[in-house]
């Protein structure tokens, strides 16, 4: 969406006191260990962009709180995978070759939006170690959520999301749909179901100083039916549904999504 249509559809400027106001309307409160998935461009026009909803967030939880966000680069993995779009199979063996390996500081986000993009370089930020699937956090339990060292099966209960679980935290959708809502991904890990697939994947390391491709296991991810589940969560009465802005946003208990979905697929899929 181009910024003279944001403008347009912003019917008074959105700021970091704006923001504040509207987070703290929807429910989240100091303290919160809150992991958000967002859309700039759903607010309207912020004064401040994706720093403002950052500090506004920020502003709320308090340093009693912790702020998640996914820091996720999928092209970071196996070209074999790749889709929308995928490459010719003659490319394979020189994008593992020549692929930089993960990098915590340096490498960029993929498909996480600008918020996130912005966060996971703010200073006193932390993000998990995982090359294709790390998270960044900030406040008081970041170094908790983040403490991630395994690769296989990536958004388990020993990832940063099941860190959040254990910790019985809220998500924030933020202008999105629950087809971005990552911890849907560990009802999966959970969930016991007939078409569960375990498929190779892998990605550049460095190890001993020297970068290598290691080859890793995963299960094989099916987000086509998480905006069903959220809807048919929704009917519980446990999501609470309001405004930032423009955007609509929900808020929910981690822990009671991720059951309701994992019973749900059991039953579904």
């Amino acid at each position: 969406m181009s910024e003279e249509k944001i403008v347009n559809e912003t019917k008074t400027p959105n700021t970091i006191s704006t923001l504040v106001n509207d987070f703290k309307n929807l429910g989240i409160k100091s303290g919160m260990n809150l992991i958000v998935h967002s859309s700039l461009s759903s607010i309207g026009w912020v004064c401040g962009g994706a720093q403002s909803v950052i500090m506004a967030l920020e502003e709320v939880l308090t340093e009693d709180g912790t702020l998640v966000m996914p820091a996720h680069s999928c092209n970071l993995s196996d070209p074999s995978h790749w889709g929308n779009p995928s490459v010719p199979e003659n490319w394979w063996q020189t994008i593992k070759d020549e692929m930089p390996a993960f990098d915590k500081d340096l490498t960029p986000t993929c498909g996480m939006g600008i918020i996130a993009e912005t966060f996971r370089k703010q200073n006193g930020v932390v993000r998990s170690s995982h090359p294709s699937c790390s998270f960044a956090a900030w406040g008081k339990n970041k170094d908790y959520i983040i403490s991630d060292n395994h690769y296989d099966f990536a958004q388990n209960d020993e990832s940063p999301i099941g860190r959040l679980n254990e910790l019985d935290g809220f998500i924030l959708l933020l202008g999105v749909d629950y087809d971005k809502n990552t911890s849907l991904h560990l009802a999966e890990y959970r969930a016991d179901y007939k078409d569960k697939i375990i498929v190779p994947d892998g990605f550049p390391v460095i190890e001993n100083g020297k970068k290598i491709w290691i080859e890793v296991k995963d299960i094989l991810y099916n987000d086509e039916d998480f905006c069903e589940i959220g809807n048919a969560f929704e009917k519980t009465g446990k999501v609470i549904i309001g405004k930032v802005g423009n955007a609509v946003c929900k808020l929910m208990k981690q822990r009671e999504l991720v059951d309701f979905a994992k019973d749900w697929m059991e039953k579904n899929r």
